[in-house]
């Protein structure tokens, strides 16, 4: 960790490392955040050094634009950013939970911490920056929101970004957690680095960067026959199972009426014959 942020304009990598107590108390409360939001969190451990140290590779620290840091942490993204020779004050953290909020503002002094939803940063950051980020770097949990959910988050940031600016994120599957060749959302360039080994579980980094029809402002891909088909099928059997669902509810409306005089005849047929059966002389 920095301890002087003064010091963040160095080139090479922090060769102080964390004291151990320091890295027991981030794993402790980033398992306290999985247990309590699974979901939202992603994973049970903050991300590990050698993961950080690649990620912050295709920052350029040397820039003048603001970099958004999606879902932070415990930070050690943010280390790895300052280790690299980021300042402080061209971070704009974006983080959900807040305890883990004022804990960044205590470790990094001088970064910008925003408590919030980062799939709404776009929103957050609304008129705050001063310029177009020149990158930003998520460690969001993508494969747990839908696929149109992550595009949208994509072209929310290749629309807060400079043209080529890089939008980077990790991930420990072994394909892209943005998906491609899809018949909506943003256009983009994908590359990937090499394996993270050293990271449990082992991770690999995306880096997605615009492609020149979105920076135009065409938002759509070339359309894609199958998937425009698969994804109209699915609409349609969306649609047959909503005109369904009506078709039913419809239906069990207009017997609730004869369904309960029905049960009021029987009850008065039933009374009836008790009064009946009442009435008549016994043998």
């Amino acid at each position: 960790m920095l301890s002087d942020p003064s010091r963040a304009d160095h080139r090479g990598p922090a060769k102080r490392p964390m004291p151990i107590e320091k890295r027991l108390a981030d794993e402790a409360r980033f398992i306290r955040s999985w247990f309590e939001n699974p979901l939202r969190a992603g994973a049970v451990s903050p991300s590990g050094r050698s993961l950080a140290r690649m990620m912050a590779r295709y920052v350029d620290p040397h820039g003048t634009g603001p970099i958004i840091e999606l879902g932070p942490g415990t930070g050690a993204i943010t280390e790895a950013l300052l280790a690299r020779g980021v300042a402080p004050n061209r971070l704009y953290l974006i983080e959900f939970d807040p305890n883990f909020c004022k804990h960044l503002q205590r470790r990094f002094p001088g970064v910008h911490v925003v408590e919030g939803d980062a799939y709404r940063f776009k929103e957050l950051l609304a008129g705050v920056l001063s310029q177009p980020a020149s990158s930003v770097v998520s460690s969001l949990p993508l494969l747990v929101k839908p696929e149109r959910q992550r595009l949208s988050l994509l072209a929310d940031a290749f629309d807060c970004m400079a043209p080529g600016a890089a939008f980077i994120q990790f991930t420990y599957g072994l394909v892209s957690p943005i998906p491609r060749e899809k018949s909506f959302g943003p256009t983009f360039h994908a590359d990937r680095s090499p394996p993270v080994w050293l990271n449990l579980p082992p991770a690999r980094v995306w880096i997605y960067r615009a492609r020149a029809s979105h920076e135009q402002g065409v938002r759509l891909t070339r359309p894609n026959p199958a998937q425009e088909f698969f994804d109209r099928l699915r609409q349609g059997t969306e649609k047959i199972q909503i005109d369904l669902k009506r078709e039913i509810d419809g239906a069990r409306a207009r017997l609730a009426p004869k369904q309960r005089t029905a049960q009021k005849n029987k009850r008065a047929d039933s009374l009836a014959r008790r009064a009946d059966r009442s009435k008549s002389p016994r043998p």
